[in-house]
């Protein structure tokens, strides 16, 4: 993996009075050269923006930064329309999206939505059949006729703009076997990283899949939403006693992040406020401006070097 190949990016959350503040940081994220943002999907939640709806507006007043959802709730967001959605931000944004996709996890406040609810073998199969259409009905071709067990459409002609890349948020075993198979990227749930026993266990679940359906399993690229504090000084341990990261000084991130792009194939991060909310502009200017060059230096120079 080359260096430029690691993505660096930032979680937040879209609330309706935090917007002037999160349109400064991305923004401020985008000068810096940083490759992503995120904002989470909960529909039902009143008090937030809708995911897609900020995707565009933060899209249109920044240059090079991408934006996902992290992950679209997909239940509310039927694969056909989703794939208008997703390809038409692509197409006004220069390819700047990426298709983060996940089953559904809170049924009970997605069915508040009147969305009927499925058992988790179905919306699994939803999910990765979604994943299918989107890709149909995106890169040009004829009319698309697709007659699946959750989705259904007849003669509609895909969008002349190609599918952005997929990440998903899959957690069980099947969701994970649906990522190897039809996914572009992983993102671990619930902040796991590379020390972790999910990820132990979940990665293999991927690489098999993938290997199965004649895919390069190294295709699927892990990507860690990663909680944690950068600390003007250096702090005496860097996890907890759950071997969970806390974070550290500049220097302390850069080391272990090389790590795991050198020793657990990591290709981004995603850095997340342990607090919740949109991280300050102190942290992400030190994250874009300090370790994500950090990072990248010396995955570089150990390519360079011919070891790897």
């Amino acid at each position: 993996m080359a260096a430029q190949d690691v993505v660096f990016g930032f979680g937040a959350h879209g609330g309706i009075e935090d917007m002037a503040e999160l349109l400064s940081i991305t923004r401020q994220a985008d000068r810096d050269g940083l490759d992503h943002f995120s904002l989470s999907d909960h529909p039902y939640i009143g008090e937030r923006l809708d995911a897609y709806a900020s995707l565009g507006f933060i899209l249109g007043r920044t240059r090079h930064i991408a934006g996902l959802a992290n992950v679209t709730n997909l239940p509310t967001r039927p694969a056909p329309m989703l794939a208008r959605t997703v390809t038409s931000l692509s197409a006004l944004s220069g390819g700047r999206v990426v298709l983060g996709m996940g089953a559904g996890g809170l049924w009970d406040r997605i069915s508040d939505m009147g969305v009927p609810r499925l058992s988790p073998g179905e919306a699994v199969d939803a999910f990765e059949e979604a994943i299918v259409l989107v890709r149909k009905l995106s890169g040009g071709g004829p009319p698309v006729t697709h007659r699946g067990r959750h989705y259904r459409v007849n003669g509609i002609e895909p969008a002349p703009v190609a599918a952005p890349p997929v990440w998903t948020g899959s957690v069980g075993r099947r969701s994970l076997a649906a990522t190897g198979r039809v996914a572009d990227g992983w993102i671990p749930g619930h902040g796991a990283d590379w020390h972790s026993e999910r990820y132990r266990t979940s990665r293999p679940v991927i690489d098999e899949a993938a290997a199965a359906a004649g895919r390069d399993p190294r295709e699927i690229r892990t990507v860690f939403n990663l909680p944690g504090r950068i600390t003007d000084r250096p702090l005496p341990a860097v996890r907890d006693r759950d071997r969970r990261w806390i974070g550290g000084s500049a220097a302390q991130w850069a080391e272990e992040l090389t790590k795991a792009v050198l020793d657990h194939d990591a290709a981004g991060f995603t850095l997340f406020s342990p607090e919740g909310g949109t991280q300050d502009p102190v942290t992400l200017a030190r994250w874009a401006q300090e370790v994500a060059p950090a990072v990248r230096e010396a995955v570089a120079k150990e390519y360079d070097s011919g070891v790897r």
